[in-house]
């Protein structure tokens, strides 16, 4: 890029921060960030993010699930379009990053294209997603899967703590639940989908890079396990005499981890939940429960991987006499982002003066339901401390203007993918 962008691309990295603080500040808290699916945050959210679209010279709309949808038209109306996204949802007590950046940086690239006149032979389209995370109803994307024509109607009739349905929820929003389907699109409509996101992890930091290009997004496995052994008096039951679930848990949990570490394919294994009964100091627990959620770059080896686990906890759980229950609760297949676009995020962070690095994503993403209507392609952008879903998630300045710098080389440089390059 010649100097005259050098310095606009400046202020893109310095508006983006501003704005990013701007969208933290809408919350259901004042002393931390919360903005669940279907809140008068999130509308308050949505509202202020339409803004930014219109100001960018985007025609903006919110949709039948309520994402924010921009489209910024090609060199005539109605061509296919290059769709940039994140969502801008959050967890409870959240940093500001996660998602928003991804919405805020499309909206700084557009504004720069329409600065300077300059449209494509593609349409571009903006999307923030209005739940990715699932804290409110605990079924996450739900937003990109409206997108992508996967979204399951018995969802709807979850509630929130609360006790609110999803249905009621979206009727309170101004939404129709009975029309989710219109925010389906298809196939033939997108060229492709990009998300620039921060990493969410100490990989890029270790290699003292700004940016990356994501190679997958990972698959994982959630599975609750039930030990039942026989509670019993503490002071009474001898060692050799115990049914204890608790250190049946311990054994297994240690099992996992220990598997996990000594895994070379990217493997990670969390137990994120345990809870013992009855809970008395002087008691020998009787049941246990607990949470099991691997992740692998691939379905084969995440697959391996639990099967092998599960093998281990029937062996622990049988010598130790307890009784064992284990379901899945949760699955999802492993989304890899498409090697012509990892080629050429490869090639705009190259041009940009940055190594070019490679690394999956352990975390799930909004991309992991485009898949099923487009080809995806993820950038990484360091975050301080590979902190995330914390207070103290933060990205530098310099690394917001990298990551803008980076996503619009490969916007104003895109090729469609061969076969799709005549679409119209």
């Amino acid at each position: 890029m010649g100097a005259g962008n050098a310095v606009q691309d400046a202020s893109l990295g310095e508006e983006i921060v501003r704005r990013i603080n701007e969208l933290g500040a809408i919350s259901e808290e004042s002393n931390q960030l919360t903005r669940v699916y279907l809140s008068k945050e999130l509308r308050a959210a949505a509202d202020r993010i339409l803004g930014w679209m219109r100001e960018a010279g985007m025609s903006a709309r919110l949709d039948a699930i309520g994402n924010v949808c921009g489209r910024y038209e090609g060199e005539r109306p109605g061509l296919p379009c290059l769709m940039l996204g994140s969502h801008y949802d959050t967890v409870r007590d959240a940093g500001k990053w996660d998602g928003p950046l991804g919405v805020i940086t499309a909206i700084a690239c557009i504004a720069e294209l329409n600065r300077r006149g300059k449209r494509l032979p593609f349409a571009i389209e903006v999307i923030g997603f209005a739940d990715e995370e699932g804290v409110r109803f605990a079924s996450t994307l739900l937003g990109s899967r409206a997108v992508a024509g996967t979204f399951d109607e018995a969802v709807l009739s979850t509630r929130d703590r609360d006790g609110v349905s999803m249905r009621d929820a979206l009727t309170a929003f101004g939404l129709d639940p009975d029309h989710i389907g219109a925010a389906a699109r298809m196939r033939r409509e997108l060229l492709a989908y990009l998300e620039l996101h921060i990493e969410q992890g100490p990989v890029l930091e270790a290699q003292n890079l700004a940016v990356g290009v994501v190679t997958a997004i990972a698959g994982a496995t959630r599975l609750a396990a039930r030990l039942t052994g026989m509670a019993g008096h503490a002071g009474t039951v001898p060692m050799a005499l115990r049914r204890d679930a608790l250190t049946g848990a311990a054994e297994c949990i240690g099992a996992i981890e220990q598997f996990c570490r000594t895994d070379e394919g990217g493997l990670v294994g969390t137990v994120g939940y345990i809870q013992a009964g009855p809970g008395a100091t002087n008691v020998i627990p009787g049941e246990v429960s607990f949470t099991i959620d691997m992740r692998a770059p691939t379905d084969m080896h995440r697959k391996r991987a639990v099967a092998d686990v599960v093998r281990q906890i029937e062996a622990i759980t049988k010598r130790r006499q307890l009784a064992l229950q284990l379901d899945v609760t949760h699955e999802n297949r492993t989304a890899p982002c498409a090697p012509w676009l990892r080629e050429q995020i490869a090639d705009a962070i190259a041009a940009e003066g940055f190594s070019v690095f490679e690394l999956p994503s352990g975390a799930g993403h909004d991309g992991m339901a485009m898949i099923d209507i487009a080809d995806v392609g993820m950038i990484f952008v360091r975050c301080r401390g590979g902190i995330s879903h914390h207070p103290n998630e933060h990205v530098e300045l310099s690394d917001a203007d990298a990551g803008a710098r980076v996503l619009l080389r490969v916007i104003e440089n895109f090729r469609p993918r061969e076969d799709r390059a005549g679409a119209s």
